[in-house]
């Protein structure tokens, strides 16, 4: 196993160049995804947590979406937007959006209403409500579900290569069709790495958000 690794080492070290451009698209097939879940599918989890009707509705489309491939969707989405970047962020976008928009709508449900009937009872008017005592009771939550997302997309970006969006995919899928485990561990070591660190990093950022006042209220 020791000289599969030397030899992938040596492979990265003479495609670097390749290789930091597979990392730089692949840190963007993650990042646009994450960016567009994030606008849509926090305000959506929101409302769903306001609205039983609304929650039905969203979270059942969404948990439908889960159990599509993603390999599956980014091949539906090639007639549409073609063998593009466009294509594996349709894929992927889609893939993002339930973890976070699940998570938002579970963390403000959550919140005890006698919480919100103390701050309603001080004069606080909602958007107040929202920013200063929601908001902080829900955001531990909220980051597990952008945690999940993160990790998911970082590894489900590999498909990209399928549709000619580059990426570290494309390491990959070369290894494979050369029968070269040194070339497949060239893109498949940096996508581990990647998602570790994120969740390193996101589990840290949520243990940071779960303040001690915020546990002993929602306790």
């Amino acid at each position: 196993m020791l000289p599969t690794f030397q030899a992938a080492y040596q492979y990265a070290i003479d495609n670097s160049d390749r290789l930091l451009t597979a990392l730089q698209q692949h840190l963007l097939l993650v990042a646009v995804p994450l960016a567009i879940g994030l606008v849509v599918g926090l305000p959506l989890g929101l409302w769903s947590a306001r609205s039983r009707l609304i929650s039905t509705v969203m979270l059942n489309s969404f948990n439908a979406l889960r159990v599509i491939p993603s390999l599956a969707v980014l091949f539906l989405a090639v007639p549409v937007l073609g063998l593009s970047f466009w294509s594996a962020v349709l894929a992927l976008t889609l893939l993002v959006m339930p973890p976070i928009l699940i998570s938002t709508d579970v963390a403000f449900r959550n919140i005890s209403p006698a919480i919100r009937e103390a701050a309603t009872g001080m004069g606080m008017p909602p958007v107040d409500i929202l920013k200063t005592v929601e908001i902080p009771l829900a955001l531990p939550v909220i980051i597990a579900g952008i945690k999940t997302a993160t990790v998911e997309v970082i590894a489900s970006a590999t498909l990209a290569a399928f549709v000619g969006a580059g990426g570290l995919g494309a390491f990959i899928v070369l290894g494979f069709a050369a029968y070269d485990p040194a070339i497949l561990l060239v893109g498949a070591v940096p996508v581990a790495l990647l998602a570790l660190l994120a969740e390193v990093g996101l589990s840290a950022v949520q243990r940071a958000a779960q303040a001690p006042g915020v546990r002993s209220a929602q306790g």
